[in-house]
């Protein structure tokens, strides 16, 4: 018998099987539409032609370089350098003007704010939260509670030189003293207590009296006798809702204990000034800028 006899047709449709079969489903040997072959050959025919003209095969060091000469790297380049030529001249006024001339430039107000929201998720968000919302012991920045100010020169300055960055000569630099030693544990809760007043009523009114004798002789001279603060002092206000510790009496009275000092490194160094002027534009424009 023949290799021709013994091919399986299908009854239904005539068709011979391939001999697969799946769960008593046989596979129809139907022959691919001519078409579709063509086009196959014809990417095999582009492939060749490909690998040719352009970078294809990895070497140990490097790659085939194609007879067009082509590198995507160098292309790269020459993008950057046609945009940065293009943006010198707001680059330059950016580096030159006064940050609130930038402000109602709308043009090179709105370059500034791109620049530093791509700055700001390299550098600052790693801290400060994606959306600027901070977290415990980083700032929320999109607020209107500033400890150094929230001008665009205030902004700069911060994010220029620091806060507590002792390898920055001109970084903010605030210290709360710890009360240990100096008001009892009795006299610290009372304080915390006198503190949870300025803002909502506290667990234990009955001690708020005597907290705000405490506040009066160790604490208004820095954060004000309303618990305003004063920012150049880089006292934090105490008589609104947002805290950087926690805002509970036991993590207030914790903080007149012990207090935590937080340190924000200064970009000048690292990033270049326009770069900063361009971070200090985008964060004042989050919202919270003043």
């Amino acid at each position: 018998m023949s290799d021709q006899d013994k091919r399986e047709v299908d009854e239904i449709s005539g068709v011979e099987t391939t001999g697969h079969e799946w769960d008593g489903i046989k596979e129809l040997n139907n022959p691919l539409p001519r078409w579709w072959l063509w086009t196959f050959y014809a990417t095999i025919v582009w492939s060749i032609g490909y690998m040719i003209a352009y970078p294809a095969w990895p070497l140990i060091n490097s790659a085939t370089q194609g007879v067009l000469g082509y590198s995507s790297r160098a292309e790269l380049h020459r993008d950057v350098e046609r945009v940065v030529l293009e943006r010198s001249g707001q680059t330059e006024a950016l580096a030159t003007m006064d940050l609130n001339e930038v402000l109602a430039d709308d043009a090179l107000r709105n370059f500034a704010i791109a620049g530093g929201a791509a700055a700001y998720r390299v550098n600052c968000s790693q801290c400060h939260g994606t959306g600027a919302q901070g977290a415990e012991g980083y700032p929320n920045l999109n607020d209107d509670s500033w400890i150094w100010g929230g001008t665009i020169e205030d902004l700069h300055q911060t994010i220029a030189f620091g806060v507590r960055d002792h390898a920055s000569f001109d970084t903010r630099i605030s210290e709360m003293p710890s009360f240990e030693g100096i008001l009892s544990r009795r006299e610290m809760a009372e304080t915390a207590a006198f503190v949870v007043s300025l803002s909502r009523e506290p667990e234990n009114p009955d001690i708020v009296a005597a907290g705000a004798e405490h506040f009066e002789v160790y604490c208004g001279a820095c954060h004000g006798v309303g618990g305003e603060g004063d920012r150049m002092l880089g006292a934090p206000s105490l008589n609104d809702p947002i805290w950087l510790y926690g805002g509970t009496e036991a993590e207030i009275a914790a903080q007149i204990a012990s207090p935590r000092h937080g340190v924000m490194p200064g970009w000048t160094d690292r990033l270049g000034d326009v770069t900063v002027r361009k971070l200090a534009i985008f964060v004042h424009s989050l919202g919270g800028g003043e």
